[in-house]
């Protein structure tokens, strides 16, 4: 009775544009549903990124051997679902963090299914924090672990340093920028962790990440955004 008499007062809306749904159990507007970009199924076996590679690794991870053991993640960063993670991450919507873990949970299924149970997010410098009010990340992890019932523990991951956002820097830049950002907990030690953030670009956040959580003694470390730019030509 109560979440019907909610669903009067707060009817489901799409999370990308917000039109209001005609009944729940949706995430979008059929228009925005029908505009969605999965990830087509040829990417790199390690990272995702989209495209047919020789065998199956991109050149970024022949280069460069990420510290993780594989990334991955169900949309494109284009289109409805980018603009859902916009409205989450950037126009206070902390309450989409619950239906964005839902879809995510329910794309990610089968990454999930061998996935590791601690689910970790990539945080938040404090600094930023407080001018957001909330760490989109943090409640991510929080309401997937909810979804799939696994834990997901605060304060095994920390950024102590504050970055500049990665928006429109070389690949370069975004290394140097995340480099030695983060410190892991020894909590962490000997446990696999899932770490999990709303979008995979090209990796340098979550490979700094990674450095950290194996540097506090994680066995194993994977990566789970909502969705994965195309960062390759």
């Amino acid at each position: 009775m109560l979440r019907a008499l909610l669903d009067v007062l707060y009817p489901p809306a799409c999370i990308a544009c917000a039109r209001v749904l005609p009944g729940p159990g949706a995430f979008f507007c059929e228009t925005c549903d029908t505009a969605l970009e999965r990830l087509p199924p040829g990417c790199c076996r390690t990272c995702a990124e989209p495209g047919t590679f020789p065998g199956g690794s991109c050149p970024r991870c022949r280069a460069h051997p990420p510290p993780f053991s594989r990334a991955w993640a169900p949309f494109a960063h284009e289109g409805p679902l980018a603009r859902a993670i916009h409205r989450f991450k950037y126009e206070d919507h902390p309450e989409l963090a619950e239906p964005l873990a839902e879809l995510l949970a329910d794309e990610a299924r089968s990454f999930l299914s061998r996935a590791p149970d601690r689910v970790v997010a990539l945080p938040l410098h404090t600094r930023r924090y407080h001018s957001r009010k909330y760490d989109q990340a943090q409640l991510l992890a929080g309401s997937l672990a909810k979804c799939v019932g696994r834990q997901a523990p605060v304060g095994w991951l920390t950024r102590t340093r504050e970055t500049q956002r990665q928006v429109g820097l070389t690949e370069a830049e975004r290394a140097d920028n995340v480099a030695e950002a983060f410190t892991a907990s020894s909590d962490v030690t000997g446990h696999e962790v899932l770490l999990l953030d709303d979008v995979f670009t090209t990796g340098a956040t979550a490979r700094a990440a990674a450095i950290a959580l194996h540097a506090a003694g994680a066995t194993r470390v994977e990566v789970l955004t909502l969705a994965r730019a195309f960062t390759l030509t």
